[in-house]
């Protein structure tokens, strides 16, 4: 979720763990205004959850985004960012990796399914030092069973790497409702327009044009999910109507905006 010019966030605190209590660990956490930590890594797997408002974990690979229904699985070691929409209520879990060896050693948005969801509402109200050889303990194993099954879905922004094509990136996450052409930013940097998208294939995997697009559409997500209107989301992110906006959507998402935060 590109933060907006005018707009400013609150620092976020890390919370002070030297060792989790449990393998699996489960953190609740309110934000009701727009926030941000610095950047930082655990030693130990996070899954960045929020049963309502927008996530977005950034790293140096890109920008991968959670609203609800969607997770974030960050791997050990991995140094992230996290900006939250005003109002996030989060559910986050951090897991010892002597219970994650399954686990991928990148980044990724996972979907959450009703039953994940509801396990890790009930997990979240557990004591932290709950009874590994009892219920709760196979609740917990329960909860990774699920985690492991979760589906990888396409939700992350990758950054390119290119200092030129850094600049084109700082601009559009400020004006995302800019119409700059790429012939257009050859110009202003001094390079051919070839280079430029060879440059965003190599970096990015994705041309200019869908590069853009999903920037735009990722950065609508948080206005989409407090109930903006589909209009002024669409206006606000540069499509000249909504149904171009719901067609670029539904490209990217396979569903309409009203059908995927329903």
């Amino acid at each position: 979720m590109p933060p907006k010019g005018h707009e400013k966030a609150v620092r976020r605190s890390i919370p002070g763990l030297a060792s989790l209590p449990r393998p699996v660990y489960g953190r609740t956490e309110s934000l009701p205004n727009r926030a941000l930590t610095r950047r930082h890594s655990h030693p130990w797997v996070q899954l960045s959850y929020a049963i309502c408002g927008v996530l977005e974990i950034q790293t140096s690979a890109g920008r991968f985004v959670a609203p609800p229904q969607r997770a974030v699985w960050i791997p050990a070691g991995m140094p992230h960012r996290v900006f939250s929409s005003p109002h996030t209520e989060m559910r986050s879990l951090y897991l010892d990796c002597s219970v994650t060896t399954w686990a991928p050693g990148h980044c990724q948005v996972l979907a959450v399914s009703d039953l994940l969801r509801e396990l890790i509402r009930r997990f979240s109200e557990l004591p932290v030092e709950y009874a590994e050889d009892g219920p709760d303990g196979r609740l917990a194993q329960v909860l990774l069973d699920q985690l492991a099954a979760a589906p990888q879905v396409d939700l992350m922004l990758p950054l390119p790497v290119d200092s030129r094509l850094r600049q084109i990136y700082r601009s559009l996450r400020l004006h995302p409702e800019q119409a700059t052409t790429l012939g257009q930013w050859s110009q202003k940097l001094g390079v051919s327009e070839k280079t430029l998208s060879r440059l965003f294939l190599s970096d990015t995997g994705l041309t200019y044009r869908a590069w853009r697009q999903r920037l735009r559409l990722l950065g609508a997500l948080p206005d989409l999910e407090r109930g903006e209107r589909v209009t002024d989301v669409a206006l606000g992110c540069g499509y000249e109507s909504v149904s171009a906006f719901i067609a670029a959507f539904r490209q990217q998402f396979d569903t309409t905006p009203g059908e995927f935060f329903r």
